[in-house]
């Protein structure tokens, strides 16, 4: 995905709007993203590794690093990322794995990068007597166990968090996603697109609801990491309203971003706390804490990931609502939404299936499926039901498409999983609540052995 130059000084606003308007691509050049996050644990007592050690975070991304060629990204001498050509792993606040894939052309290069990446992790992780889980949220370990990487940035979030909301502090460090980014044509196409995606992403959420479990036991919800996400920071996060409006835009988009409080800037390699600054503030160099320093746009890309609506706006737009789960559902994600937003005839279907939603009924999806998924009522029916047109939908554009693997299968067949959740009527919340009451005996550590994806 296209980034943003850095470096130059913001002197209008227009710079801001033609910043997301530079990442309009034509047809042919449109591309997938998928990145996911991971909870690390030690085999023997599944805890999380510290950050240093013998079997720690840092042995294993240097490790990845001399045996598979990728290059370290270090802060203050401590690896925090790794890259590869267009590719990134990164580490989240409490040690959380992030695979930041490439932009690729089809689902099924996507597959590819997820089972390379797996196979080089896993190869490593063996030796360390490490696994890596996929879920929404922690299911074990309380949030006082959960260790803290030693990335800047996340010192200032910390540290901020508990006075906006009071479950940020464990978005940080036990919650994982799967999200996928996207591109669009035109203003037109952007603006539509996010619509659809915000409109539709509580009934993805209530697809992909797995994690219900905090501290060992169920926690009342499928999808708790979605209601974590409901109390992390009001000014930043939630369903974006005037998306909606006839005026929105790329403008309406910058007003927004502007209007987000500050979390810090980058001077000369260091972070510079600004929790609760004003941009425009820093825009027009009146920062008491920077006197005289105006914002660049490097700052401006910086503040751009400080948002976390449900659908965020770059240069490419971010679907952002779903759990993190099982290695089929990770490409069911992207493929989900490629159908959607790719196919012309997809698009127009999934905007008229959800153009008269109001905006009472949005936020009503968004506040219940958290709780209760696919079985939320939703007028004179269910999310289920909603879920399977939108896959029926989605189904059709990916076969549209037709972008076919060696074996002549289109990108349809990775919606296969969410197809069989839809027709049972199970999220994967609920079957590993059935687990947890019998095979597991109530006890969820049989979970790491069950759905470690490494």
């Amino acid at each position: 995905m296209l980034q943003t130059d850095t470096g130059i000084p913001i002197l209008h606003r227009q710079q801001l709007v033609d910043d997301l308007a530079a990442g309009e691509k034509p047809r042919e050049q449109w591309r997938i993203g998928t990145e996911h996050e991971k909870f690390g644990f030690r085999t023997e007592d599944l805890r999380p590794p510290p950050f240093s050690g013998e079997r720690g975070i840092q042995a294993l991304l240097e490790t990845l690093a001399e045996r598979y060629a990728w290059h370290i990204i270090r802060e203050e001498g401590k690896p925090i990322a790794l890259s590869r050509a267009n590719t990134a792993i990164t580490l989240e606040l409490a040690g959380q794995l992030e695979l930041s894939g490439d932009a690729l052309e089809n689902i099924h290069q996507t597959r590819d990068e997820l089972d390379g990446h797996l196979e080089e992790l896993r190869a490593v992780a063996d030796e360390l007597r490490l696994g890596f889980l996929c879920t929404g949220f922690q299911p074990k370990w309380q949030r006082d166990d959960m260790p803290w990487m030693p990335k800047k940035r996340y010192d200032i979030m910390r540290r901020y968090m508990p006075k906006v909301d009071t479950l940020g502090l464990d978005m940080m460090t036990r919650t994982c996603t799967v999200q996928v980014n996207l591109d669009f044509s035109s203003e037109t196409d952007m603006v539509k697109k996010f619509r659809v995606g915000l409109a539709l992403q509580p009934v993805v959420t209530a697809l992909f609801a797995d994690s219900a479990f905090t501290e060992g036991r169920p926690n009342g919800y499928l999808s708790y990491r979605s209601h974590v996400w409901e109390h992390t920071d009001p000014d930043r996060t939630g369903m974006l309203d005037f998306v909606f409006d006839e005026s929105f835009g790329y403008e309406r988009y910058v007003d927004y971003i502007l209007g987000v409080p500050m979390y810090f800037s980058q001077q000369n390699h260091r972070y510079i706390d600004l929790a609760g600054a004003d941009f425009r503030t820093f825009m027009a160099g009146n920062l008491p804490q920077l006197p005289g320093v105006r914002a660049t746009m490097a700052d401006f890309a910086d503040h751009l990931t400080t948002a976390f609506p449900e659908v965020r706006l770059k240069r490419f737009l971010e679907m952002r609502g779903a759990d993190c789960g099982s290695i089929d559902r990770l490409c069911a994600l992207p493929a989900l939404w490629t159908g959607l937003l790719y196919d012309d005839v997809a698009l127009d279907a999934a905007w008229d299936m959800v153009r008269d939603f109001t905006r009472t009924e949005r936020h009503a999806l968004r506040h219940g499926v958290p709780w209760q998924a696919l079985k939320l009522r939703f007028r004179h029916h269910s999310v289920r039901e909603l879920a399977c047109d939108m896959l029926t939908i989605a189904s059709h554009g990916l076969k549209r498409r037709n972008r076919q693997d060696h074996d002549g299968n289109d990108e349809s067949i990775y919606l296969e999983p969410l197809i069989e959740i839809v027709e049972t009527g199970q999220t994967p919340a609920e079957r590993n609540l059935k687990r947890f009451y019998d095979a597991w005996h109530g006890n969820v550590d049989a979970m790491f052995r069950e759905f470690s994806c490494v």
